[in-house]
């Protein structure tokens, strides 16, 4: 692959790992630090990523233990926790927070695993726009003169390879995330 076309390869790669953590904050039934990727607390005016004010661990499978690293951080957050899209209330015993995370229900799985697949065509929809990008850039470079008529054939042929190889590594992810999701 040429030089000019690394940047389509590049695209395509922060596409699919956009999906991966983005799969990553989807709950399965077991606790997930990662779902707490996207939570800011407001740490004296300042929003800051959860990671970094506290320690979070899994004592448990269903529960998440988050201990602040100053004991006024408790309320908020609670508080950024409530304000979140995550669903749980947390819970605190004055010097941690804890997330008990509820059994999903039959109908919970399968939402959540419409939502994996749908995250899956979104990114799936992504690479196909970059390969159309491509494509596009050969045509030009092809029109100015740049390139060859076999180096075009042998441009597109490279684009499609790195494109049907990221929706197959898409497809293996939302694969693996709905497995996950419906297991009980």
């Amino acid at each position: 692959m040429t030089e000019e076309l690394k940047i389509y390869e590049e695209k395509m790669k922060k596409s699919y790992d956009n999906l991966v953590s983005e799969l990553s904050s989807i709950r399965a039934g077991r606790a997930n630090p990662h779902v707490l990727d996207k939570i800011k607390v407001n740490y004296y005016g300042t929003p800051t990523p959860m990671q970094q004010v506290g320690n979070i661990s899994v004592p448990e499978a269903r529960v998440i233990l988050i201990q602040p690293w100053e004991k006024s951080l408790i309320k908020e957050i609670e508080k950024a926790i409530n304000m979140s899209d995550i669903g749980i209330n947390p819970t605190n015993d004055g010097s941690c927070v804890r997330l008990v995370f509820p059994e999903l229900t039959e109908d919970r799985r399968k939402e959540l695993a419409k939502q994996v697949k749908k995250t899956g065509e979104e990114a799936k929809v992504a690479i196909r726009n970059i390969r159309r990008d491509a494509n596009d850039a050969v045509k030009k470079m092809e029109k100015n003169g740049d390139m060859t008529e076999d180096d075009v054939k042998q441009a597109d042929t490279d684009i499609q390879k790195l494109t049907d190889k990221m929706i197959k590594e898409i497809d293996i992810a939302v694969e693996n995330k709905s497995k996950d999701i419906m297991t009980v």
